[in-house]
């Protein structure tokens, strides 16, 4: 389980976070969404312990004393030029022939099987994310930590792509710490829905999303949460509760 319990985060003077406190269970997928500014960043480099100039505690799950095992996906695919894809992907894996193999696989998965020998430059921003997304799976980390992957990227790729995500996380059944501006792209994904009050942020709603994911497509009852919560909740998104 990941246990986050922070009493605050400054940053030159001023405070990015307050009390901000949750857990997300083995296999939950948490999303975070907050306004522009509220530290939703921040507080994954918190957790990934990028970050630890903060006030408080974070706890993550550890397999015999070992360091916890966490991915992270960045809003930018962050792909090395000078590698090929398949080359990006193998840098977080053990030089195993396993790990290779394990590598092309998620690769194909993901949609990438006919450009494993491509370098970044030759593949469009939707595929650099896949590439990204395969590259974060193949350590089958405890704790997948995702920073708006998916932002940019027309609908379609977008959708695309948030099946391939779910996808890979049903195979490998990761927790998720999830960030998100796009709530109805939180509310299609995650389990629970965490909303950040503009900064110093702290949690001012929780939304337990008891449907079955819809994949590609978002299901009626997605979408009557989503304008159930705008109509109850006007300036949510705004960091008001």
């Amino acid at each position: 389980m990941v246990r986050v319990d922070i009493h605050s985060k400054v940053y030159t003077q001023d405070k990015i976070i307050g009390e901000l406190a949750f857990n997300a269970k083995e296999t939950e997928i948490v999303a975070i969404v907050g306004p522009s500014g509220a530290g939703k960043s921040t507080l994954l480099n918190i957790i990934a312990g990028l970050d630890k100039n903060f006030v408080g505690s974070v706890s993550l799950p550890r397999t015999k004393g070992e360091k916890p095992n966490i991915a992270y996906m960045f809003q930018e695919p962050r792909l090395l030029p000078w590698r090929t894809v398949l080359e990006n992907v193998c840098l977080v894996g053990d030089s195993t022939p396993s790990s290779f193999q394990r590598a092309e696989s998620l690769l194909t998965k993901v949609g990438l099987a006919d450009q494993l020998h491509a370098y970044p430059r030759q593949l469009s921003g939707g595929m650099r994310r896949r590439a990204s997304l395969a590259r974060a799976f193949l350590p089958r980390p405890g704790v997948l930590l995702m920073d708006e992957p998916f932002v940019s990227l027309d609908s379609p790729s977008a959708e695309a792509l948030r099946a391939s995500f779910l996808e890979l996380w049903d195979d490998c059944g990761t927790t998720v710490v999830y960030v998100t501006h796009d709530l109805a792209e939180a509310l299609s994904v995650a389990d629970r829905v965490l909303f950040l009050s503009a900064s110093p942020a702290t949690i001012i709603l929780e939304v337990a999303v008891n449907d079955k994911r819809p994949g590609t497509s978002l299901a009626k009852s997605i979408q009557s949460l989503q304008n159930q919560l705008l109509v109850e909740h006007p300036r949510l998104l705004n960091g008001y509760s």
